[in-house]
């Protein structure tokens, strides 16, 4: 199974930023065997994206969507907007949508069945805050978490979902999990995942970590059996930094 290295960009570059950001990664591209890489940009810059990746094996994802398909709802994308765009992935629940905007577990498990039910496939995100980590209920806040997303979930495409750990006290703030804290968490996202998926799924599920990940740290996380992937933040920004990543990471694979 190939990790998958994505990149959230978040709210930074312009369209004209995100072709320039990508013709200087597939200069790269030969040195990512091995590895799925994910561009996730703004709403804004899918089209220069999915323009600049054509006839890449880099695939392209957005940051968020709605689970309606229209209506007035002012400011959302719909999930077949995503996928006019060429969008294969799309990243649900970021810590930064529950803590910032309110969004809870119940809007996310709407969106996680809309993407599924649109063939697109779900990067979710769940993780504990820094307060919740030492009152030492990450486990009950993670399995919260994938309850309120996967219980009776109904999946065509059961192998479609990648979870991402991404605990909250880690996310821009340079201080990233050690590897042990987060295989034990992508165990414990694994346990609870069998609780509500088919067999076929677990076996397909990726579960990615997330949280100031960068070069110096990636080959860590990409080398513990339990870890799949990694959702990258800032270390994503400048082409050649998440090259070198990318690449960091196809090498501790291969180890």
């Amino acid at each position: 199974m190939k990790p998958l290295i994505a990149a959230n960009w978040k709210m930074h570059k312009t369209a004209a930023e995100a072709e320039a950001f990508c013709r200087q990664l597939r200069q790269m591209e030969e040195e990512f065997n091995g590895v799925e890489v994910l561009i996730c940009p703004p709403y804004t810059a899918l089209t220069a994206v999915h323009n600049a990746l054509e006839g890449s094996r880099i695939k392209l994802g957005a940051q968020n969507m709605f689970w309606a398909e229209h209506g007035a709802f002012t400011g959302e994308i719909a999930p077949s907007m995503l996928r006019e765009w060429g969008v294969e992935y799309v990243i649900l629940g970021h810590s930064e949508r529950r803590h910032l905007f309110g969004e809870d577990d119940f809007l996310i498990r709407k969106k996680l069945e809309a993407a599924l039910s649109h063939g697109l496939k779900p990067i979710l995100c769940v993780g504990e805050t820094e307060e919740e980590r030492e009152k030492g209920a990450t486990e009950k806040v993670l399995e919260q978490q994938l309850c309120a997303a996967l219980e009776g979930l109904e999946q065509e495409k059961p192998g479609e979902i990648v979870i991402a750990y991404e605990p909250v006290w880690a996310i821009g703030t340079g201080k990233a999990a050690f590897p042990a804290d987060a295989e034990n968490a992508a165990v414990w996202i694994r346990q609870v995942a069998a609780r509500h998926l088919p067999e076929e799924a677990i076996k397909a599920l990726r579960i990615q970590y997330g949280g100031s990940v960068k070069v110096e740290n990636i080959a860590e996380f990409i080398a513990l059996p339990t870890v799949q992937g990694a959702l990258v933040g800032g270390a994503s920004l400048e082409a050649a930094t998440f090259g070198r990543l990318v690449i960091a990471a196809r090498e501790a694979v291969s180890r």
